[in-house]
């Protein structure tokens, strides 16, 4: 009796909860009729036609985006049914009425189990997109997960952290640091707390004075992802951090490595692993702050992102990501987090061994269920 009493007390400690993060992409509310004027924003099937004004240009726009978009967001919430994850951190969401028609519309009906508790604040996106969160009521092990309290960090400057530098310009000190967010959200899992920072870093946009996109967007993500561990350390205590129970969620926009893909179809394919020198993710990763567990699989199973500008400009990356605090990686040190791809349109090149049974309507190109990959992974809290 004694030996059976040991087993359920231990049973009874390890509470687990299933966290995902996923870039939806644009799961946006209006229509987008700027494509008239400016053709680098008009969609290419409209190209196609001649149209002669602009009623009848958004006549068409309104078909098209909505023929798309049905089936865009039956593969978007298929991926999300994938992860079967009990707390959903978004990006790339409109509003709050969005959300929630999406996750009634679309999600309850693959996931067969809804997502009752959503948040989201409204952050400093042009376009409109913020970060969100979706959570059950309970853990799939019957565990309460409560949201304590929920925090927004957009109006946070350059100036209020001390994070302006030259190279930051033609910003100013007094420029909101996120492009988007950084959402904080204290929650208890079974009584036992957790802390999410959900994020969305500057997108790599076109080059500037002579760099790439990725370069001269770099001092941008680079003062994000400091802010974010500034914002965490005077939460905690600066040092003191190791033992706190905190993940950081949400789309990077930025990689450590990249795997290469060079070749076509007929001659096969080539994979070829590259390593950076610097990234934003070094913020949190290079002296231990964090650990970034999607680094556990094999080298080239660690992308979630598939980017394709032609032949030669074509690899395999890692934007989204679940950043563990040093506490979290240790009670997980032997779980391995799941990247869910059969949303991926036809034209992504899997490495070896990888491919996948895609959902149904999945195109070349599209429609597909986003860009990015949703990353889950089961925590023991």
């Amino acid at each position: 009796m004694a030996a059976k009493l040991r087993v359920i007390s231990t049973v009874a400690m390890q509470m687990s909860v299933r966290l995902a993060t996923f870039n939806v992409e644009n799961l946006i509310s209006r229509f987008d009729f700027s494509g008239f004027r400016n053709q680098a924003r008009q969609d290419r099937v409209l190209r196609l036609f001649s149209i002669r004004t602009e009623a009848e240009f958004q006549r068409l726009e309104e078909a098209r985006a909505i023929a798309l978009t049905d089936d865009s967001r039956q593969q978007s919430a298929l991926a999300i049914a994938d992860t079967d994850a009990d707390i959903l951190c978004l990006q790339e969401v409109d509003n709050i009425e969005s959300l929630q028609a999406f996750e009634y519309g679309y999600l309850f009906r693959m996931a067969g189990n809804g997502y009752r508790q959503r948040y989201l604040i409204e952050g400093n996106d042009k376009r409109g997109i913020d970060v969100a969160v979706l959570m059950r009521e309970r853990t799939r092990d019957g565990q309460a997960i409560e949201c304590v309290d929920v925090r927004s960090h957009a109006a946070l400057t350059y100036r209020d952290l001390d994070l302006y530098l030259p190279e930051l310009a033609p910003l100013t000190p007094d420029d909101r640091i996120f492009k988007r967010d950084c959402l904080e959200l204290d929650l208890r899992i079974g009584g036992r707390p957790l802390t999410l920072y959900v994020v969305h870093f500057k997108s790599m946009g076109p080059g500037r004075d002579g760099l790439d996109g990725r370069s001269s967007t770099m001092p941008v993500r680079i003062a994000e992802a400091k802010a974010v561990r500034r914002i965490i350390e005077d939460r905690f205590g600066a040092g003191r951090t190791a033992n706190k129970r905190f993940a950081i969620c949400g789309d990077l926009n930025d990689y450590r490595e990249r795997i290469i893909v060079e070749g076509d179809r007929r001659n096969g394919y080539v994979f070829r692993r590259v390593e950076e020198g610097v990234s934003a993710v070094d913020v949190f990763t290079g002296d231990g702050f964090v650990e970034n567990p999607v680094l556990r699989p094999a080298e080239d199973d660690r992308w979630t992102l598939y980017h394709n500008m032609g032949p030669d400009d074509r690899y395999l990356c890692q934007l989204d990501y679940i950043l563990l605090s040093p506490e979290l990686a240790r009670r997980n040190h032997s779980r391995v987090p799941e990247i869910i791809r059969a949303g991926q349109p036809y034209r992504t090149i899997f490495p070896p061994g990888q491919e996948v049974e895609r959902y149904p309507r999945i195109g070349w190109d599209r429609p597909k269920a986003s860009d990015h990959r949703p990353v889950v992974m089961t925590l023991d809290v």
